[in-house]
């Protein structure tokens, strides 16, 4: 979790294709022909009604070099789903993509999903589970990545396109990691301002997976902690504390292409020139021990930061994004040691969310930061700064790491006959 460098585009009007003419979403899939093409309007259908999305709420474009849900500015909601692929068929996993591609152009457009949720065939399931029926598109995002497992010998084929990038995550001191909370073969992150339109979009996603891929866990978030627009107000975490302060803007190229984006030159060796565009995500679920944390004085906490509760100045400084003074800082001090020049300039982009997910049975609320970090390599980012916090960080004494995932999260989709991760399956 960090203050300073850790933890941190719509589809045009569609035709729904006819069960009749197509395979359901569990088979052969959706052809890509049917998913609406990029646009700036897009129709939102409420049974028979449509509404301009100017009209109905914002929607986040779908089609572009990179995926959204990355710069995209961060929404008030995530439901974030690792996935494991159960199928052994490699045209069986190319056909899911596609076919999920489809569906998350539809949904992020505001689209119920093939032919909806009610008035096909009376005899089959409907195509969309329903619940975000009459809700607007809520900026809604959906953003893909893959994990190393998928690049095992024997599996798909893969093992020689497996980006060098893409490491096996060291355990560092501190961490207490549950393996049924950590890994994956696919995720998905949903983010939405609507909770329910953020669920919604993975439950139907699982739907069309279903005999494919299984969920292996999976993470509701709320009250983002990091942003990516850094005019508007800096979110605060689960401590009281702003977080994000000197996040990545999504409007920042120069920033993004040197510390966000993959390069043609880093996929130069040719196993992971198809992730030129893309991104790697860190993702860590990370426990905060709220009831520890809250018996702790004003002054330890603001130490323990190197940041004011209030105002979010750094020590000495009056103003939150007051250049800070490392050295007025406790050596200790989260800020300190999370800061771009403590850590060779290195950034990442962070778009965390708080959780709390009910109690641990003793009594204690089971509550933290879901960790969120894009980065171009994971090798000169997230790692290197994590040992550095993991070993010297007062933070530590109310934090533990207990899940983790690492995925390679392949460029955006180009038009309507792209989809995800066709470059690296070509």
């Amino acid at each position: 979790m960090s203050e300073e460098n850790t933890c941190a585009d719509t589809a045009a009007n569609s035709s729904a294709p006819s069960r009749r003419s197509l395979i359901g979403w569990g088979g052969a899939g959706l052809a890509l022909g049917a998913v609406a093409a990029g646009g700036a309007v897009a129709a939102v259908r409420t049974g028979d009604d449509a509404a301009p999305v100017a009209d109905s709420g914002a929607a986040v474009a779908f089609h572009g070099a990179h995926q959204a849900g990355i710069a995209t500015a961060v929404q008030d909601r995530l439901h974030f789903a690792a996935f494991d692929v159960t199928t052994k068929d490699r045209a069986e996993l190319v056909q899911l993509l596609k076919d999920w591609t489809a569906a998350a152009a539809l949904m992020t457009a505001g689209h119920p999903v093939g032919e909806g949720a009610y008035g096909g065939l009376a005899e089959a399931p409907p195509d969309d589970t329903g619940e975000a029926l009459g809700l607007k598109p809520s900026r809604l995002t959906l953003t893909i990545g893959f994990g190393a497992s998928l690049f095992a010998k024997d599996r798909f084929g893969l093992e020689s396109r497996r980006p060098d990038a893409l490491v096996d995550i060291e355990k560092f001191p501190g961490d207490n990691l549950d393996a049924a909370r950590s890994g994956g073969d696919l995720c998905v992150q949903a983010c939405a301002d609507d909770p329910q339109v953020a669920v919604h979009a993975i439950r139907n996603l699982a739907r069309i997976g279903m005999g494919k891929t299984a969920i292996r866990w999976s993470q509701l978030g709320f009250g983002k902690t990091s942003s990516t627009t850094p005019d508007a107000q800096t979110p605060r975490n689960m401590m009281g504390f702003k977080d994000g302060t000197r996040n990545i803007a999504g409007t920042d190229t120069a920033e993004l292409d040197r510390h966000v984006w993959v390069s043609e030159k880093d996929g130069a060796k040719g196993n992971s020139a198809w992730m030129t565009g893309g991104s790697y995500l860190m993702a860590r679920r990370i426990r905060m021990h709220i009831e520890t944390w809250d018996r702790t004085s004003l002054q330890e906490q603001e130490d323990v930061f190197g940041r004011d509760k209030g105002e979010g100045a750094p020590v000495g400084k009056a103003k939150e994004r007051d250049e800070p003074f490392l050295k007025a800082m406790k050596p200790s001090a989260h800020v300190r040691l999370a800061h771009p020049d403590s850590n060779a300039g290195v950034k990442i982009l962070r778009r965390g969310y708080s959780f709390t997910d009910g109690t641990d049975g003793l009594g204690r609320l089971d509550a933290g930061l879901f960790f969120l970090a894009y980065q171009r390599d994971v090798r000169k980012g997230f790692i290197p700064l994590q040992r550095s916090l993991a070993r010297h960080d007062a933070l530590n004494e109310y934090i533990q790491h207990v899940g983790s995932a690492l995925f390679a999260v392949p460029p955006g989709v180009r038009d309507k006959g792209d989809w995800w991760g066709r470059a690296l399956f070509s």
